[in-house]
């Protein structure tokens, strides 16, 4: 009878919640990108060099109207096709120039009709919101991938550095167009520490043998420590690895008896942002920045009192 009882609510939290998207689908994807074409555009972007049959089957799509949309999205510039060079009978998809603007226009108005929906929320409730649909993901997630098990967090090895500094440059230049000025950034500050990590410590996430992040400290003052090269690798995101690694960072930090960290990103990395508040840092400090993407970007320094913390995640 419990069992039974979990499935209604299951079956009641999924009619109000289709509810709620479907308001907001029904502002975001109208003609002439109803829902549907926007994954497919979505699905593309994210997973540049997939085939129209493996985006089919992401996304559960009919394989005539998948037929359809690519023959549309060709016709119209949207998408370019380029053989496979595993099998010839196969075409990898990618957006034009034209198809990424499209793309920047469903995201844009994606966040403003997400906006809309949580603007009234306070920020209690919010972060409450995003950890319980991380939490959904997580264990929805299970099954396709690698059991918590087959991770290990270890200090980095020979080659792990350059490793990391290719994580950034790749993941930052696919999602967030960051230019090359930032990988040199990263790779710059990676020499430094290798040169003399006194006082810190790199650590990689290790996924059935592939690097899947990593977290860093380094020596700031005897008493102050900053956390760097935090990143995780997007197909190993809701595992709880960034929580892992962040833990060890800063158990480390108290070990060493560090009495105060601090870290900078920038406010467009909410994922990252959101874990660092739930393991008590505090924004302290906003400064302009245009040179890793040439747009405005607003980095952030956000500071953590070790004294104080307590952050047994």
């Amino acid at each position: 009878m419990k069992r039974v009882n979990y499935i209604e609510k299951i079956r009641r939290f999924n009619r109000y919640y289709a509810n709620i998207l479907g308001k907001i689908d029904q502002e975001i994807y109208n003609q002439p990108f109803p829902l549907t074409e926007a994954r497919v555009i979505t699905e593309i972007h994210s997973k540049k060099g997939s085939t129209a049959t493996e985006v089919r089957e992401n996304l559960g799509i009919d394989r005539g109207y998948m037929s359809r949309i690519i023959q549309r999205f060709e016709d119209e510039n949207i998408i370019e096709k380029k053989q496979s060079t595993k099998d010839k009978r196969q075409y990898s998809l990618f957006l034009t120039e034209h198809g990424e603007k499209i793309y920047s226009d469903l995201v844009e108005k994606s966040n403003h009709g997400v906006e809309q929906m949580v603007q009234n929320l306070p920020e209690s409730d919010l972060s409450k919101l995003v950890e319980s649909m991380e939490n959904i993901q997580s264990i929805y997630s299970e099954e396709k991938q690698p059991h918590p098990s087959e991770l290990i967090i270890r200090p980095f090895r020979p080659g792990d550095a350059g490793y990391i500094a290719y994580l950034h440059g790749t993941l930052y230049d696919q999602s967030y167009k960051f230019g090359r000025i930032f990988e040199y950034y990263v790779m710059k500050g990676l020499a430094e520490f290798m040169k003399d990590p006194d006082g810190g410590e790199l650590w990689v996430a290790e996924v059935n043998g592939e690097i899947a992040g990593s977290v860093a400290i380094t020596k700031s003052t005897n008493a102050v420590a900053q956390l760097r090269w935090f990143i995780l690798n997007e197909k190993y995101q809701g595992m709880g690895i960034g929580k892992k690694l962040l833990k060890t960072a800063l158990d480390f930090c108290k070990e060493k008896k560090y009495k105060h960290v601090f870290l900078w990103t920038v406010s467009t990395l909410d994922a990252a942002r959101y874990l660092y508040q739930t393991f008590n840092f505090k924004r302290t400090e906003e400064k302009p920045n245009e040179e890793w993407t040439g747009k405005p970007l607003v980095e952030e320094r956000w500071d953590l009192n070790l004294e104080e913390a307590c952050f047994n995640k």
